[in-house]
C-alpha cells in the first residue's frame, strides 16, 4: 500500500518567477529597502525595525488594506522606524491540524491546492510591494520553497520549532537579507546562537536537487520569543536579566553584527496578545538604561491586524485573524507612534 500519492509536479521557482515576474522598478524599490534594513542590523543606522502584521495572511484584500495603512504610518515615523509587514503565508501547526496558511489553502474554506497556493503567495507579496512600497517578511517553514519568494522578501524568520533543523540553518546561510533565528520552545539560547553561527558560515550542501555553495549570511540574528517550561507554562525572556544574559552569551560567540528582535507575543505574552504594547515599552525602558542592550536590540516582532482578537474560519469578519489573536489597528497605530517617541 502506498502511503504517499504524488498528485502532480509543481513548477520550479524559476518558472513561477518567469510567469509572475517582479518589475525592474519594484526591484529597485526592494533593493533600496534592503540596504536600509541592512544598515539597521549592522549598526550603521540608529533606527529600529518593526516586523508587524497578522499572525497569518489569510486573505489578500484585508492584508493589502492593512499594509496600505502601515505605509501611510511609515511616512510619519520614517526618521525613527522602518516597518516591515508580516505577510506570513505558511503556518506551523503543532499537531498538524488546522489552517496551514495561504500556501496550502488560498481559500481557507476550500481544500488544499499547492499550485494555486504558490501562485497566491507570490502574488500577495508582489502586490503589497506594488501598492505600498513596503517589502515584506515571511517565515521560512519549508526551506525548499524559499526560492519562490527570494526576490521579494526583505526579512525571513526561522521559527522556534525549526531553529534546530540543519536544512533551515544551511539555507539561511545562502540568503542575502536578515534571517531571524527564534529561541527554541525549550528556551535554550545556545541552540539559537548555534543556529546563528551556522547561518553566518559558508556551506556546501544539496538544495532542490542541486549541489550549492553559500557564502554565509552576516545578517543572521536572534529573536527572543519566550519559552515553555516542563510544566507547559509560558516563561517570558524579554526582561532586563534575560537580555543582559543574552548579550553576554552572544558576545562570547564572537558572532557578526550582534542583533536581537524581541517577539512581543507568543510565550513572551503567554499569548495574551493585548500585552504586546506593554512588552515593547518594557524593552525600550531597558534600552534606555543599558547601552549594550540598546545597541543589540534592533526592533520588535508584533502580531497585529485590522480587528483585535481572532475568529474561527467561516465567521468572515474582515481583517480579523483566523489563527492567533492580534491587536487591532487602533492599538497598532498608537503602539507604532509610542515606539517612535520612546526609541
Amino acid at each position: 500500500m502506498k502511503n504517499m500519492h504524488f498528485n502532480r509536479k509543481l513548477p520550479i521557482p524559476k518558472e513561477i518567477k518567469e510567469q509572475y515576474p517582479l518589475t525592474a522598478s519594484l526591484s529597485k524599490i526592494k533593493e533600496a529597502r534592503d540596504l536600509e534594513i541592512a544598515d539597521i542590523f549592522t549598526g550603521k543606522s540608529d533606527k529600529m525595525v518593526l516586523i508587524i502584521g497578522p499572525c497569518s495572511a489569510d486573505r489578500e484584500d484585508a492584508v493589502i488594506d492593512y499594509c496600505e495603512r502601515l505605509a501611510a504610518l511609515q511616512e510619519k515615523v520614517s526618521d525613527k522606524l522602518l516597518l516591515i509587514p508580516r505577510v506570513y503565508t505558511n503556518k506551523p501547526r503543532t499537531t498538524g491540524e488546522g489552517y496551514k496558511g495561504l500556501l496550502h489553502q488560498p481559500d481557507p474554506e476550500r481544500k488544499e491546492d499547492m499550485l494555486e497556493g504558490v501562485i497566491a503567495i507570490r502574488r500577495l507579496h508582489t502586490n503589497v510591494l506594488a501598492n505600498t512600497g513596503l517589502s515584506t517578511a515571511d517565515e521560512m517553514l519549508y526551506p525548499d520553497n524559499y526560492r519562490y519568494l527570494s526576490d521579494l522578501l526583505a526579512y525571513v524568520a526561522v521559527g522556534a520549532r525549526s531553529v534546530e533543523n540543519q536544512e533551515h540553518r544551511l539555507t539561511s546561510s545562502g540568503i542575502a537579507v536578515p534571517v531571524g533565528m527564534k529561541n527554541p520552545t525549550s528556551g535554550d539560547i545556545s541552540v539559537m546562537l548555534n543556529s546563528i553561527l551556522a547561518a553566518q558560515k559558508a556551506h556546501t550542501f544539496i538544495y532542490r536537487g542541486w549541489e550549492v555553495e553559500t557564502t554565509g549570511n552576516p545578517l543572521s540574528h536572534a529573536i527572543m520569543r519566550g519559552y515553555v517550561n516542563k510544566h507547559g507554562e509560558a516563561i517570558p525572556n524579554y526582561h532586563f536579566e534575560d537580555l543582559e544574559h543574552l548579550y553576554t552569551a552572544y558576545a562570547a560567540k564572537g558572532l557578526q553584527n550582534m542583533a536581537l528582535i524581541v517577539d512581543a507575543n507568543h510565550s513572551n505574552s503567554a499569548k495574551k496578545y493585548d500585552q504586546q504594547p506593554r512588552i515593547c515599552k518594557d524593552v525600550l525602558y531597558t534600552c534606555r538604561h543599558n547601552r549594550h542592550i540598546k545597541d543589540m536590540v534592533k526592533g520588535f516582532m508584533i502580531e497585529s491586524y485590522l480587528e483585535s482578537g481572532s475568529q474561527k474560519i467561516g465567521e468572515h469578519v474582515y481583517g480579523k485573524s483566523i489563527t492567533d489573536p492580534c491587536i487591532g489597528w487602533k492599538e497598532t497605530e498608537r503602539l507604532i507612534q509610542d515606539i517612535a517617541e520612546l526609541q
